[in-house]
């Protein structure tokens, strides 16, 4: 207890002597050379030595000292000096109490935020495997930032309240280096929605609404939170203000996924029992390790398809035209991926996803209608692959089958993911059986009834719900 009181005064006093500093931003190296500076580092070398904190530390000229970029930078305390000399009232008491936290507190995990377009009520939070969807309230923002005294004094404070509330899907990352600069164009691995699709996929499942990946921030809680507020996408909203007169406020820009508070219970239900297929499937749950390899390459490439299709769809009519095309292609993919069997022949590749497609879904009509929509499927697919254009489409029309497509390739995947874990054959070979035998096709039939009655996404289908 003793070393932390010396390591506040020490910080104190040097806050005294770095407040008379001109007005103007104050480079590291001027502020190492303030006085007192020297007592601090020696402060902190006693109150939180390399063995316990090493993260604290740098190698200087073969020997290990405290890393005054990270002293001064990376716990705020910079910052607070350069606040102190332009005039602005800071709480110094507080920040010395935050100086020392810093130091002597655990090192933090870093950890991946990926800030979601939808909308979820206020204290969500549901696991999702290794991940946590959590609405983080503005104290719980605060505390993630080293320094939280100085929220209120700079725009910090306001570029937090611009992700208040919003939803995160946030992991550990322990090798992860933590930073400031820009990290949704990360060249150093797969595409965020790519990476994380594990935990993206049952949010997905429960609705049918686009929800995307807004910005991927890295995350050290009490260290430093790489926001940068450009990466936020925002919109302008216009109210009525104090005398009639209107005013213009910037807020997040949200999409179409919106959960009411109401329906939380039944989305962590939902999630929790579809995280449970997906690990299933990706880890093995008997003998058959060559099936469920394959299985499990198979999930993960239609699932990364189906992200990659999302994360270029703005809406149901904002689709790029020249990607339309390529989005369609995605969705076939992703169907080929989990319907395709190694024992399929090449020139019978579609009547069989056509064929296995339907009988995932109950009665006649249902499954005729998802006939008709594979094979436009594959005729567009055809079409795009031998480098020609659909002349008889409208704009309109080729939005709306990409859209038709979307909401089959959802049903596929889920109504896959609530079969496959069961049954240690190939599905594909379930699937076929089932168009031939009636007592087969019960048995998908009661499965599917089975999952969507305890624990059915927000809508539940209309071949499920007319049976």
């Amino acid at each position: 207890m003793s070393k932390h009181l010396s390591l506040r005064k020490a910080v104190l006093e040097w806050l005294e002597y770095a407040g008379g500093l001109s007005p103007t931003p104050q480079s590291i190296v001027t502020l190492m050379l303030q006085p007192h500076w020297e007592d601090v580092e020696t402060a902190v070398a006693a109150a939180a030595p390399k063995e316990e904190h090493p993260d604290l530390y740098a190698k200087v000229d073969g020997d290990w000292v405290p890393n005054s970029l990270t002293l001064l930078e990376e716990s705020g305390l910079a910052e607070a000096a350069r606040l102190i000399a332009q005039g602005v009232p800071v709480p110094v008491s507080e920040v010395a109490d935050s100086f020392v936290t810093f130091c002597t507190g655990p090192a933090p995990v870093p950890e991946r935020w990926l800030l979601l377009n939808g909308t979820f009520p206020q204290g969500t939070r549901i696991p999702l495997g290794r991940y946590t969807l959590q609405t983080f309230t503005a104290d719980e923002l605060r505390q993630t930032v080293p320094m939280p005294a100085l929220n209120v004094v700079q725009r910090r404070s306001r570029d937090l309240d611009l992700i208040t509330g919003a939803p995160f899907l946030h992991v550990p990352d322990p090798g992860r280096s933590v930073t400031r600069r820009p990290t949704w164009f990360d060249f150093t691995g797969p595409r965020a929605e790519a990476q994380h699709w594990q935990a993206l996929l049952p949010l997905m499942l429960w609705d049918s609404e686009l929800l995307r990946v807004d910005s991927v921030f890295t995350v050290a809680r009490g260290r430093r939170f790489d926001l940068n507020p450009r990466g936020v996408p925002t919109t302008i909203q216009i109210y009525e203000g104090r005398y009639g007169r209107e005013e213009e406020v910037e807020i997040r820009d949200t999409g179409d996924f919106h959960v009411p508070a109401a329906y939380l219970p039944a989305l962590a239900d939902f999630c929790t029992a579809i995280s449970a297929k997906i690990d299933a499937v990706m880890a093995g749950a008997t003998h058959e390790r060559r099936i469920l390899n394959r299985r499990a390459r198979r999930l993960e490439r239609a699932a990364r398809h189906l992200l990659a299709a999302y994360q270029r769809t703005y809406n149901d009519d904002g689709v790029w035209e020249v990607e339309a095309d390529e989005l369609h292609l995605n969705y076939v993919i992703a169907l080929e991926a989990l319907l395709i069997s190694p024992d399929d022949k090449h020139e019978g590749i579609a009547e069989n996803i056509r064929s296995r497609a339907s009988a995932l879904f109950l009665g006649p009509d249902h499954q005729k209608k998802v006939m008709a929509i594979v094979q436009r499927a594959y005729k567009a697919r055809s079409i795009y692959v031998h480098g020609d254009v659909i002349k008889d489409q409208t704009e309109e029309a080729k939005l709306k089958e990409l859209r038709t497509l979307r909401l089959l390739t959802l049903q596929v995947i889920l109504r896959w993911l609530v079969l496959t874990p069961s049954d240690t054959e190939d599905l594909a070979h379930l699937l076929d059986a089932a168009v031939q035998d009636t007592g087969r096709e019960n048995r998908i039939g009661q499965s599917l009834r089975a999952f969507f009655t305890t624990t059915p996404p927000r809508n539940r289908p209309a071949d499920i719900t007319a049976t």
